[in-house]
């Protein structure tokens, strides 16, 4: 089984990661913990390429192809290996990530993402995403305010230094995936208290993979 994590800067999509873990082993799933980008030891270069504010001028092509090979790397050296060995793969960012980062907020176009992955990496898709929805500028003061308490370094702060209006197209990029696949997709209040966002994150995956159970 193949879950991926999405949402804006700020989401807390990492703070909940543990006690999915938790949820998987309860169930007696091996699981496999990736990010994106930077899942290898190839894609944590291109992490800090990506990230690193110094870095604004990026040419959005550029920061695509960037993007697609950091997952290049990460799906053939580490999700197709676990799924292979029948683990279950939780991953921080996936495709997804690059429809609405680089397609819609970047405005280079679904399609283009689209072609892009089904030329380099066939129709791997999660089978489960859960999307943890705020408002823009409630993820981005969270997220700054990680910066300030020296939780996250600021040389990976080129996102965040984007403008209100890039992250509200993020946002409402992810809502549309949303509503076109809301087989796959759950979405979170990532706004509620922190006890709620991590029972509706607990609670949504042990659905999916009751729904799994022969």
């Amino acid at each position: 089984m193949f879950i991926t994590l999405e949402g804006i800067e700020g989401a807390g999509k990492t703070t909940i990661l543990p006690q999915l873990v938790a949820v998987l082993e309860d169930h007696g799933a091996t699981c496999t913990l990736t990010r994106e980008p930077g899942g290898t030891d190839f894609g944590r270069q291109v992490r800090a390429i990506l990230l690193d504010p110094e870095h604004r001028g990026l040419d959005p092509h550029a920061e695509l192809l960037l993007y697609v090979a950091d997952r290049v790397q990460h799906v053939r050296e580490v999700i197709r290996p676990a799924l292979a060995r029948g683990e279950v793969v939780l991953c921080d960012r996936y495709m997804d990530a690059t429809i609405v980062y680089q397609g819609v907020a970047r405005k280079l176009g679904r399609e283009l993402i689209l072609k892009l992955h089904a030329l380099v990496l066939g129709d791997l898709r999660p089978d489960l995403t859960l999307l943890f929805d705020l408002p823009a500028e409630v993820g981005l003061a969270r997220a700054w305010s990680d910066f300030d308490r020296g939780e996250r370094s600021r040389r990976e702060s080129r996102f965040e230094q984007e403008h209100l209006a890039f992250h509200e197209a993020v946002r409402e990029g992810y809502l549309a995936l949303a509503r076109r696949e809301p087989q796959r997709f759950h979405v979170i209040d990532a706004n509620a208290d922190p006890q709620t966002v991590a029972r509706q994150a607990r609670n949504a995956l042990t659905r999916a993979l009751e729904s799994q159970v022969p």
